[in-house]
């Protein structure tokens, strides 16, 4: 589907899967804004894509004034599509667990989220469409993400309650990824994240992980598919379903 005269607001969209769904939509004809906490890698992700369609903005979505700040510099009605990838994680034991940083994924996964697409809305086309990410945890817990399991659980419930409550103005979907490759995992020593990934392929049915590009291609199908709301994508290799 060419995307030409569309506009994509991606935030997290200067790595990873934002990045790749935003390399997407300018390769369909789209104008782009990514949106990032970090100036260097929206810079790097802007020569990466070298593309005049391409804008960035350097923005912490946890920031509630400033993403207020904002979109109240946008023009009303100007964005087809919002795509929400950026996040934090914490993984380990749930005895263990800091309150705080379960609390600082939470206000990162979920309420910059939710603030975003709250801000958003004025400037939202007539059939525009919102785009959350999740994760496959939410519905197949794996030990050590107890905290992670919830916070994508929550994503998803804000994702459907939004698709019956901005319906039929707005669509809302959110894609719920595997492991994929991507620099989220660029701190762990390299042999260890292969091993990681050899571990978590031999277990699916596909026998690999993910490519950015994977997920992608999925976030995608549901910006433009005007038949699809209130839905969660699973891009996980048939994680679900892996005994």
């Amino acid at each position: 589907m060419e995307l030409t005269d569309k506009h994509y607001l991606i935030v997290g969209g200067s790595s990873g899967m934002g990045l790749a769904t935003a390399e997407l939509a300018l390769a369909r004809g789209a104008s782009v804004e990514i949106i990032g906490r970090s100036a260097g890698k929206l810079d790097a992700a802007a020569k990466l894509l070298a593309s005049d369609r391409l804008t960035t903005t350097s923005l912490d979505m946890t920031d509630e004034p400033a993403v207020k700040d904002f979109f109240a510099d946008k023009a009303d009605a100007s964005i087809d599509a919002l795509v929400i990838s950026a996040s934090n994680a914490v993984h380990g034991p749930f005895e263990t667990a800091e309150t705080a940083d379960v609390t600082a994924m939470f206000a990162s996964k979920f309420m910059g989220p939710f603030v975003l697409v709250r801000e958003a809305l004025p400037k939202m086309r007539e059939g525009g469409s919102i785009t959350f990410f999740s994760g496959v945890l939410s519905r197949r817990p794996g030990r050590n993400g107890a905290g992670l399991a919830a916070v994508n659980a929550a994503v998803e419930g804000l994702g459907r309650a939004l698709a019956l409550e901005l319906g039929p103005r707005l669509r809302v979907n959110t894609v719920a990824p595997g492991m994929a490759r991507t620099d989220a995992y660029a701190a762990m020593p390299a042999a260890r994240r292969e091993a990681m990934f050899r571990s978590v392929a031999d277990g699916l049915p596909v026998k690999r992980v993910a490519d950015a590009a994977d997920i992608a291609e999925a976030a995608m199908f549901l910006s433009t598919n005007r038949f699809t709301t209130g839905h969660v994508l699973d891009v996980d290799g048939g994680h679900l379903i892996a005994g």
